[in-house]
């Protein structure tokens, strides 16, 4: 597959080999990855990406067109049966992408918009206040409650009081089934559109795993390459819910990603891919995939709780859980990070509800389900990793955080060196790889 970049380019090729390598040897937990099959990797890898085709099919800027322009109706047409949806944008280059594309063709600069808060879970584009949706937008964020769940009776107080234009339901790291019914009654008692970023979700939804939102939202914004499993890209898609509040809402969801919003010409290479991945999708085996990531995630956590590690909300209802690290101090989720990826399980910092830390150093680490399952691992296996987690974090408990930036970097550094020559991590790491080479990469 690396023959050419081997012989024409052997320092980049040594680096894409290294990272395969880190990739089949250890486990890749990040609920926002996965692991694509080799019919998509070959569509990223395909000679569409020299084409320029600015435009929609049929309706393009550039000659030579024909050839693209099937290969995006496919997409769209099998976006179109995926979701239930009658209409679907796959130009979009990712997820922020998209859900920018949704402001400028629903809002005006100024208008208020509701999101779930981003140290409650919530996406940098639903109006985190550095980010351009709360910059732009006037921010409504709303929030989950002590047991983890989203505050219903906030969120109605809220849409009440302020009226917004839109109301998102997406997250980063939420591990409760999304309410899409009851957003649904309170932005058509407010007026507003509701809009479902089902990034994470996904592919679960197509498997029968998690409710759809296409009864319930006017517009859903997705990435293609979580449990999707398709290549990094991202849709939008118009309900026919959304088609009944605005006739022209598909048209201008398009004009917002051309030409009138975030981005010119299309990745061709990109939009096949997405059009594999949704074609693999629509087999019995893919409805077993998502329901095994559910399963896997359920028989994770508890095996988890069971070894006295603390959960967000006490469990998931998805592909991912959020585990808790305040008892042990604040700002701890850096260091079960590394821990852990020293021992070859990659995961992700993250903020829980009510963080007493902050993004940079925050208290609670983030942990999915989708690339292991992809791998062919089950409940068995996430046993056998519940333990490994829990035997790293009791190692690296007692490392607390010094306050100044510089004496946590040199702490961070002696960490490292710490952790590195470790005894129960080393010999975790080993036991990792040795997992990870019975359950191979997709071929």
């Amino acid at each position: 597959m690396l023959d050419k970049i081997k012989q024409t380019d052997p320092e980049v090729y040594e680096l894409i080999e290294a990272e395969i390598a880190r990739q089949k040897g250890g486990l890749e937990m990040i609920p926002s990855e996965n692991h694509t099959s080799s019919s998509v990797l070959e569509a990223l890898g395909s000679r569409l990406t020299d084409k320029y085709s600015e435009g929609y099919p049929g309706k393009r800027y550039y000659a030579g067109n024909q050839v693209i322009d099937k290969i995006e109706n496919l997409a769209i047409n099998r976006a179109k049966k995926a979701f239930s949806v009658p209409h679907a944008n796959v130009q979009v280059y990712s997820g922020s992408p998209a859900n920018t594309a949704v402001y400028l063709a629903v809002c005006e600069l100024g208008d208020k918009v509701m999101g779930l808060d981003l140290p409650d879970g919530g996406h940098l584009t639903h109006g985190w206040k550095i980010n351009i949706s709360g910059r732009y937008f006037k921010r409504v964020p709303y929030h989950v409650k002590e047991d983890g769940y989203i505050d219903f009776e906030e969120v109605r107080a809220l849409a009440q009081e302020h009226k917004p234009k839109l109301i998102w339901c997406g997250a980063t790291a939420y591990v409760r089934e999304f309410p899409f019914e009851e957003f649904a009654k309170i932005a058509d008692e407010v007026g507003a559109y509701f809009v479902a970023d089902i990034a994470h979700i996904a592919g679960l939804i197509i498997a029968g795993a998690h409710v759809s939102p296409a009864p319930y939202a006017h517009i859903i914004t997705t990435t293609t390459h979580k449990t999707l499993r398709g290549p990094r890209g991202a849709m939008i898609m118009v309900t026919e819910r959304g088609l009944e509040k605005d006739p022209e809402l598909a048209d201008k969801i398009d004009a917002a990603v051309f030409p009138r919003g975030v981005q010119g010409g299309p990745h061709n290479h990109q939009t096949a891919a997405i059009a594999v991945a949704l074609g693999e999708t629509m087999t019995p085996e893919f409805s077993e995939y998502g329901k095994q990531i559910v399963a896997n995630a359920k028989a994770l956590a508890a095996a988890l709780i069971d070894k006295g590690v603390k959960l967000v909300s006490g469990g998931t209802d998805n592909h991912m859980m959020l585990v808790d690290l305040t008892k042990y101090g604040v700002g701890n989720g850096i260091f079960v990070q590394e821990a852990l990826d020293m021992a070859g399980i990659t995961v992700n910092k993250n903020t829980i509800p009510k963080d007493p830390g902050s993004p940079f150093y925050p208290s609670g680490v983030r942990i999915g389900t989708p690339a292991i399952t992809t791998r062919g691992m089950k409940e068995k296996e996430m046993e056998q990793i519940a333990g490994w987690i829990a035997a790293i974090i009791e190692e690296v408990k007692d490392y607390q955080l010094p306050k100044g930036k510089e004496a946590r970097a040199a702490y961070l550094k002696e960490f490292d060196d710490a952790t590195s020559k470790n005894e129960t991590i080393l010999s975790i790491k080993k036991e990792v790889t040795q997992l990870a080479e019975n359950f191979p990469l997709p071929q």
